[in-house]
């Protein structure tokens, strides 16, 4: 049993590689992203799609040549003038999608062959009842693969059937709310090349933290020094102990770093907001 079932595995890889190789696409699949200046990436991320039917890619204003490189490489590009959010923004791309299957993907990632497989067997009617999956990703920084730190197992919903599921609407750490139905998960890990280097962490962690704030904010969250200093050293401990960081290496222990560093700038952030928007504070009289 377990043979036969190996060599099935084996025969829808080489099914779906003499696929790709010979220009047929994956019916009843489409490949979902959202853009903004990924020039240097959606070019081998829309490769490792390029089993796919249809690749719908929304641009929020790239200055850079996103939008020409992907209509180039065959998706359907909308070019939006306003930026609503990571959840709003991926709805949009959701409602262009015009198959029954939904795999959602970041520029920065990349499906690899045995993936492309596994999703295969999804979308052709091998995957039982459920009608979303969960990916393990695995995580690249600074040209290491980081396999602790709470980075690792990192399970994302991204394939899912398009009328069971949705975005949530946060403007950042958006999630897939699926209405009804069971829920599977694949063993293949998608690969995140998410920081090359140690300014596209830096980058990120300041449009994350600044969004995640502006969002507390306005559903009134309040917040103090103390919590943002206590953030941060909770999360250190947790992800280089806990989570064993440690095991990583020089990377581990840089890559828990960071975290406390970015556990501690949202809070800072919304900290921040918080003094700005406080009216009702008066300040001391001069000392004379």
């Amino acid at each position: 049993m377990a043979q036969n079932t190996c060599f099935q595995r084996r025969g829808l890889y080489l099914g779906l590689v003499c696929c790709c190789s010979v220009g047929l696409k994956l019916t009843h699949l489409s490949v979902i992203l959202i853009t903004k200046n990924e020039a240097a990436n959606i070019e081998a991320c829309l490769r490792s799609v390029a089993f796919a039917d249809e690749v719908v890619v929304v641009d929020s204003g790239s200055t850079d040549d996103t939008v020409a490189i992907a209509r180039r490489m065959g998706a359907v590009v909308h070019v939006t003038p306003d930026w609503p959010g990571f959840g709003p923004q991926k709805n949009r791309s959701l409602a262009l999608a015009s198959h029954p299957w939904v795999l959602s993907l970041d520029a920065d990632e990349r499906v690899p062959p045995e993936l492309q497989a596994e999703i295969a067997r999804v979308v052709q009617g091998q995957g039982g009842a459920a009608v979303a999956w969960e990916i393990p990703r695995l995580t690249q920084f600074c040209g290491q693969w980081i396999h602790h730190c709470g980075w690792t197992p990192d399970l994302v919903l991204r394939l899912f059937r398009r009328e069971a599921a949705r975005f949530s609407d946060d403007l950042v750490h958006e999630r897939v709310l699926v209405a009804q139905g069971a829920v599977g998960r694949l063993k293949t890990s998608l690969l995140h090349y998410s920081y090359p280097t140690p300014s596209h962490y830096w980058r990120k962690l300041e449009q994350y933290s600044q969004a995640w704030a502006q969002q507390r904010h306005r559903a009134g969250q309040k917040t103090s020094m103390a919590r943002a200093a206590a953030a941060g050293v909770v999360a250190f401990i947790r992800s280089y102990f806990f989570r064993l960081g440690l095991l990583d290496g020089a990377m581990g222990f840089a890559v828990c770093t960071m975290q406390a560093q970015a556990a501690f700038g949202k809070y800072f952030a919304l900290y921040c907001l918080n003094q700005t928007h406080d009216t009702s504070s008066v300040p001391p009289p001069p000392s004379v």
